[in-house]
């Protein structure tokens, strides 16, 4: 079946929708402020309009001690934002204790930097529509530093690459307004088309590449996308992205050989899609509530591919207290579907606390390993198993006899490497699930009425989405 050929003029139109934006550092314009000193560049903020576009000399500033590049009360529009940009991408290096200081502005763009600085670049709720594009970070590896703390509504983060870290903290970490007591979470941080890669913290926990949200704000709603990002060797953390709020997606980014997965840690109604897992250890772990899994790819990790965790509190709750808020919420009612888990360590496992996951459909699965079980459940409590297919010589494990058949999918791979269905594959039509819509596959394939079991849908032209590369994402990305 010719899927893709058909369908590819609104699959493009659909992958199109990524505001992919312009390059910043392009030809000169009447808008243009040229500035070659801290000075100048300063005296440029302070004057600019909407529409200005200052663009600073290539070289090296280094910001005095206790300074900084203030932007106060400076505010574009949606159509005309004042833009702050290197002549060349990575050509103006920014080094010292702090770079670039916002506060009470709007429609702010900030492209094409080599930022060194030595403290947290933090985008403050006073702000909104703040986009950070085309930079290269690497603070001075100093402490346990967060780079880029979000707490303003809006945000943009594209195109950048963040790398080389040695110690704890975040790259991104998504916050709220608010003290320490509020619950509310910022809204709306768009997080698309860069590149994470080596962070190399030894430790075991302070070290995601993102973080959306805290413990203490897990119930709010902060609708965050996180789509189209490269990550490699992000080993600073078991969480890689780490969700700690609720209302997200996180879809079509590539994790590869790193230590970090994607971890719904606290929070509820995330929806996890069409993102590849490949060659590191940690997979897909959720916890809470209504979480939407389907369409992942999870390949050649040599730790936990799936967890459907248990919890030590059934749901968090507004009244509850530190303690109960930082311990793990019971799955309930999440949805597990059109995933492929192929050739891990341990496939599709659960935990041991208190409270059960409970009233989950794992349907129209493919798990594929030769060692360990492909199904290590925790106990569980009213779980729908339906059409999965298991193969391998390892064994079945405790799933349910009716929620499986075991048969040889025919998979081959692809010129990305990515294990795909073949003609003649025993997956191809026999998914089964109804109640929960799906409308393409992992490739951007339409599934169709008669869909096939696993992330892929069976075609035989080449994929419109696959693995991300380094040239897919950062400074100089489409």
């Amino acid at each position: 079946m010719q899927r893709r050929t058909f369908l590819r003029s609104s699959a493009l139109a659909a992958f199109a929708a990524v505001p992919l934006g312009t390059a910043l550092s392009g030809s000169a314009s009447a808008a243009d402020k040229p500035v070659a000193s801290l000075a100048e560049l300063q005296s440029a903020i302070n004057g600019a309009v909407p529409g200005d576009r200052i663009v600073v000399a290539d070289g090296t500033y280094t910001v005095p001690s206790g300074s900084s590049i203030k932007i106060s009360g400076k505010n574009g529009t949606g159509s005309a934002p004042i833009t702050i940009v290197a002549r060349t991408r990575g050509g103006a290096v920014l080094r010292g204790e702090r770079g670039f200081v916002l506060s009470n502005s709007s429609n702010i763009v900030i492209s094409g930097f080599a930022l060194r600085q030595s403290t947290q670049m933090e985008i403050p709720a006073s702000c909104s529509s703040i986009r950070l594009t085309r930079n290269d970070f690497q603070f001075a590896g100093t402490g346990d530093l967060d780079w880029v703390a979000v707490r303003a509504n809006g945000t943009k983060i594209d195109r950048n690459h963040f790398h080389d870290k040695t110690t704890a903290g975040i790259f991104i970490v998504l916050d709220g307004p608010g003290g320490s007591t509020s619950t509310e979470m910022t809204k709306d941080l768009h997080v698309f088309r860069n590149h994470f890669s080596d962070h190399s913290y030894p430790g075991d926990n302070g070290g995601e590449a993102i973080r959306l949200g805290y413990s203490g704000r897990a119930l709010s709603d902060a609708a965050a996308k996180v789509e189209y990002n490269l990550f490699e060797r992000c080993d600073g953390d078991p969480e890689a992205i780490s969700v700690k709020s609720s209302g997200n997606t996180v879809r079509y980014n590539t994790v590869r050989d790193s230590l970090g997965g994607i971890v719904l840690r606290h929070g509820n109604r995330n929806r996890v899609e069409g993102n590849y897992l490949i060659g590191g250890k940690e997979g897909i772990r959720l916890y809470g509530n209504d979480h939407l899994i389907v369409n992942n790819h999870l390949s050649g990790l040599s730790g936990r591919a799936l967890v459907i965790g248990s919890g030590s509190t059934r749901d968090h709750h507004k009244d509850e207290t530190k303690d109960e808020r930082r311990g793990n919420d019971a799955v309930d009612r999440a949805v597990i579907v059109h995933n492929s888990l192929l050739n891990n360590a341990e496939t599709l496992v659960g935990e041991n606390r208190t409270h059960r996951p409970q009233d989950v459909v794992v349907a129209d699965n493919l798990l594929v390993a030769d060692a360990a079980s492909l199904v290590a459940m925790g106990e569980t409590t009213r779980f729908t198993w339906q059409s999965n297919m298991l193969w391998g010589s390892a064994a079945d494990g405790n799933i349910p006899v009716g929620g499986f058949t075991r048969a040889d999918p025919l998979l081959v791979a692809g010129p990305d490497g990515v294990l795909r269905l073949s003609a003649g594959s025993p997956a191809i039509g026999a998914a089964t699930l109804t109640g929960t819509t799906v409308a393409d596959d992992i490739d951007g394939d339409p599934r169709g009425s008669a869909r096939d079991i696993g992330a892929d849908e069976y075609a035989t032209t080449p994929a419109l989405r696959r693995p991300l590369t380094p040239a897919d994402v950062g400074p100089n990305a489409p």
